[in-house]
């Protein structure tokens, strides 16, 4: 059965006919799209196959720990073509976020070698790789023995390369020097609005263009919508406060967490311009945001969204992705657009969220753990999740490139494509890489709350925080 539309496949894989081809010919053979993907899944597996032996590893195992999302959700989906590919199998373990990296910490911190690959996001890695417990990857990745010729490190988008490799001297630059490649990207979330496309329409309002924008967009929502509150971003104590909307547009009017003067690292979030955006910030959230906002999280900030409690967001794209479809009281409502808080910025700058995977120094078989994260992280696994799953954002060029992938993703979701064209350029993490990165974003976070509760005025609880963290800074011998 399907032999005429197999023998297709091989001549994609070929390069015979082009990807359109493919689908006219499935099309008027009666089948559906779907099955079009299909066997360019196919034509994607035999075409790695050709030039690379992907049986090396067969017979062996891999065991992974992921955490509970669509992008691991994609791969489980699609991991037969992995075990076909190359006779080997998969064990993996699923948690939740709420409890998944305290596995990981403890796994890594105890020297366990039950798994030999891991989900991990690139801030954790921070603390990982310098600890030793990650291996650096660019010795595989520079490998032709261990890694595939058309597996094509310069596919992924170089934000996401540099971001996800660091020296381990604090304060030096992601992606420089002797950076290590602690992980590699396989996902990643930028920061841009998602807004309610009904509530913007029966209120009269444009998307906003800039931080002055935003507030008087969020406030006349707020005013207009008889219910509905303005905008939601995260508030609780927490470093996922800071680093998604607050720091894109934080850093787009190019404000820093830390500077480097004198060889030592500094605090730098109580200059002029830095206190000028935490009180529009503040006044935004008092004005038009959740009532609880201090106990928001990505989950709240999403669900609202998607049940029509809040008329926009300010956070993750793929938030405002997932909360489009489903069974989402506001499903098929939403739209996105690019956002960039300067009126003198060029373009958007946002910070990133990449989700990564990264090989454990105690795998039992590190090359067989390779295999399986370079296929996981391939372009044949990326281009099925994007065509076929919810596996948003691609980390590859590609896969942009692909009009299969854009064309399902413009149908159903407005603006979401050109947002991220508008912001892929700028987007990366906008963090210095230190050692303490957690304690002072929680920090940053918890003086954040007591600002929008008029516990502390914007100008002195910015100078208190700056003073706190120069301190904690020279404790640590990084001051």
């Amino acid at each position: 059965m399907y032999e005429k539309e197999k023998d297709l496949a091989r001549a994609l894989a070929r390069r015979s006919i082009s990807r359109r081809e493919l689908i006219d010919r499935v099309g008027k053979a009666g089948l559906s799209a779907s099955a079009a993907y299909y066997f360019m899944g196919r034509a994607g597996t035999e075409a790695m196959a050709q030039d690379f032996d992907w049986k090396q590893h067969a017979g062996k195992s891999v065991k992974l720990l992921l955490n509970k999302h669509p992008y691991a959700d994609a791969m489980i989906a699609n991991i037969q073509a992995f075990k076909d590919l190359t006779g080997m199998d998969v064990t993996y373990d699923v948690f939740p976020e709420d409890v998944y990296f305290d596995k990981v910490t403890a796994a890594l911190s105890s020297g366990s070698s039950e798994y030999d690959a891991f989900m991990t996001g690139a801030y954790m890695t921070w603390t990982y790789g310098p600890a030793g417990w990650a291996v650096d990857l660019a010795e595989f990745i520079n490998d032709p023995a261990k890694t595939a010729p058309n597996w094509n490190w310069d596919d992924f988008l170089p934000g996401l390369r540099a971001s996800t490799a660091w020296d381990g001297v604090p304060g030096s630059e992601l992606g420089s020097g002797d950076a290590k490649q602690w992980c590699i990207p396989w996902g990643f979330e930028l920061n841009n609005i998602s807004y309610n496309r009904v509530m913007f329409e029966k209120a009269g309002l444009a998307t906003p263009n800039n931080m002055s924008e935003l507030m008087e967009v969020a406030a006349k929502a707020q005013a207009d919508l008889g219910g509905p509150y303005g905008i939601g971003v995260r508030g609780s104590r927490s470093w996922a406060t800071i680093h998604p909307g607050f720091l894109s547009g934080y850093a787009n009017f190019d404000q820093k967490d830390l500077v480097m003067q004198d060889g030592v690292l500094k605090a730098a979030m109580n200059t002029d311009v830095s206190k000028s955006f935490h009180k529009d910030w503040v006044k935004m959230i008092q004005d038009s945001g959740p009532r609880d906002w201090s106990t928001y999280t990505w989950y709240q900030v999403g669900t609202d969204l998607g049940a029509g409690a809040s008329a926009m967001i300010f956070d993750a794209d793929i938030l405002g992705y997932f909360m489009n479809g489903g069974d989402n009281a506001e499903a098929g409502n939403l739209g996105y657009a690019a956002f960039a808080a300067n009126p003198e910025a060029s373009a958007p700058t946002p910070n990133v969220w990449i989700w990564s995977l990264a090989m454990s120094t105690y795998a039992k078989d590190k090359d067989a753990a390779w295999t399986f994260m370079q296929w996981a992280s391939s372009q044949e696994h990326a281009l099925f999740g994007a065509r076929e799953m919810d596996f948003v954002n691609p980390v590859r060029q590609s896969v942009w490139d692909d009009e299969a992938f854009t064309n399902r993703i413009k149908s159903n979701y407005p603006g979401y494509v050109e947002q991220f064209q508008a912001s892929a350029p700028g987007s990366k993490i906008y963090f210095t890489p230190q050692p303490l990165f957690f304690d002072l974003t929680t920090e940053w976070a918890s003086m954040l709350q007591q600002m929008v509760a008029n516990e502390v005025p914007v100008d002195e609880g910015l100078d208190q925080l700056a003073e706190s963290v120069d301190r904690q800074l020279k404790d640590a011998g990084l001051g």
